[in-house]
């Protein structure tokens, strides 16, 4: 990303606006959002790390509450919620932080949430598991703030390996349900 290019476009949205960018409040602005922007969408060149992993076998392995944030690629506003994967290893399972920088590195990206939710199975499911399970919940300011100004809540999911099979699918459901009180599935 060409920071000085982006604070030079913020400076000119300011203005587009209607507003001074000289004004005390927004003077450092441009470059406020320039930093901000280097974080919020690290997810370009952000490694999730999968290569680490252990040699251990466990049924199935669930990590839930993955906090998220993410930018809506429609309109560039936030949508943020708590994803939670369930896996099948190999005989090798992933430290846990993995399945976290997992999430962020497609959390930290335009991104809509169904194809988020996508391809943190695909990648997870690249790595040789038995299957996987992605659920996210989210909340868009896209429709909360414009539009039908609406609180609705999205929930997506992706499944692969064993879990599209449909007794498998529902036997990791149930579990999920069974160990999770929040969701929504």
């Amino acid at each position: 990303m060409d920071e000085e290019r982006v604070k030079k476009l913020v400076r000119e949205l300011i203005i587009e606006v209607g507003e001074d960018p000289t004004r005390e409040g927004l003077r450092e602005t441009p470059e406020r959002i320039a930093n901000m922007y280097k974080e919020i969408f690290g997810g370009y060149d952000s490694d999730s790390e999968l290569s680490v992993q252990f040699s251990e076998d466990s049924d199935v392995v669930i990590a839930r509450d993955i906090q998220f944030y993410s930018m809506c690629e429609h309109h560039m506003l936030p949508f943020f919620g708590k994803i939670h994967i369930a896996y099948s290893p190999n005989g090798r399972v992933f430290g846990i932080s993995k399945l976290v920088r997992l999430v962020e590195k497609y959390s930290k990206r335009l991104q809509i949430q169904e194809r988020l939710t996508k391809n943190i199975a695909d990648e997870l499911h690249s790595q040789g598991v038995k299957g996987v399970v992605v659920l996210a919940d989210a909340e868009h300011l896209c429709m909360k703030m414009r539009g039908v100004k609406n609180d609705a809540k999205l929930s997506s999911s992706a499944f692969r390996g064993i879990y599209e099979n449909k007794e498998e699918k529902a036997g990791i459901m149930s579990l999920i349900r069974q160990r999770g009180s929040d969701l929504s599935f």
